[in-house]
């Protein structure tokens, strides 16, 4: 037994619904590993526990694991919106979403997160970056003002499989993208942050 099979022995189970969404994901998809997965779905719902969000957005769908785990979180008046930008994934995602008890309190939208954002109203009290690893601080800055004050805005992969610590290539513009993002928030005094190392790093942010 390794120490991650040790961790996942000894939290919650992440759910037939969950488990089974997994399995099919990396039956049939390219990119299976970007799924947030048991441990990291587990932390999503307990942030959400904690913080207590009225209204979620989440910015990157890809097949919605992360968007149960986030809407296992919620109180019962709270809602999740989550943007998707590949249509091809859509009945994969809602096919999911039909089988959850939850499926009230979640609301796709399809299309590029920069121009759906802007046609959202209200405010929410958390939001999870998890989408095109370039545009990372053009999602924050839309997403900012947006977000109460108190809220947390979480970025996922911003250790990027340890190429954060490596001058990119010319042409790695995702690499890139995160460390102008990291960068960014490194530097802005509106918020308290945090990097925690899990997986493949996500980062805690804090509105003052």
């Amino acid at each position: 037994m390794t120490l991650d099979d040790y961790i996942l022995d000894h939290i919650d189970s992440e759910g037939e619904l969950l488990a089974r969404l997994n399995r099919e994901a990396h039956v049939n998809l390219l990119r299976p590993r970007m799924i947030s997965g048991h441990l990291q779905g587990r932390i999503l719902k307990m942030l959400v526990r904690i913080a207590r969000p009225r209204r979620i957005l989440e910015i990157g769908t890809y097949t919605g694991y992360a968007t149960l785990c986030l809407a296992e979180g919620l109180s019962e008046n709270g809602e999740i919106h989550t943007i998707e930008k590949d249509d091809e994934m859509e009945d994969f995602i809602r096919r999911n979403f039909e089988k959850s008890e939850l499926k009230s309190k979640i609301h796709l939208h399809l299309g590029d997160a920069l121009d759906v954002i802007p046609t959202l109203e209200g405010a929410f009290d958390m939001v999870f970056i998890d989408a095109d690893k370039r545009l990372y601080s053009d999602y924050y800055d839309l997403i900012f003002d947006k977000v109460n004050a108190g809220g947390l805005i979480l970025a996922d992969n911003t250790l990027w499989d340890g190429k954060v610590l490596e001058s990119p290539h010319s042409g790695d513009k995702q690499t890139q993208g995160i460390l102008r993002f990291n960068e960014k928030i490194k530097n802005d005094p509106r918020i308290e942050k945090i990097i925690l190392p899990l997986r493949d790093g996500l980062t805690v942010i804090y509105k003052k």
